[in-house]
């Protein structure tokens, strides 16, 4: 596929709202990962890491609120 090129007909989604849905996806992705580097973290009893991790959960999960938000707008106007 080139970057020029709108795949939406195959898809069925326009590539700017599939993009959106992959976004989203990814922080929920990142998230639940993350979810399992806190707890190997906290088993290690390593504070630090433990909320360096935190803190890039909540990144993911406010991400992830985001483009669901922005998504949900934009298939409503579809």
């Amino acid at each position: 596929m080139t970057s020029g090129t709108d795949t939406g007909d195959v898809t069925g989604t326009r590539d700017k709202d599939y993009n959106l849905v992959w976004y989203v996806e990814a922080c929920l992705s990142n998230a639940l990962r993350l979810e399992a580097y806190v707890q190997d973290a906290a088993r290690a009893k390593d504070t630090e890491v433990a909320e360096l991790f935190r803190k890039a959960q909540a990144d993911s999960r406010k991400g992830a609120e985001l483009g669901k938000k922005l998504l949900r707008s934009r298939l409503q106007e579809s």
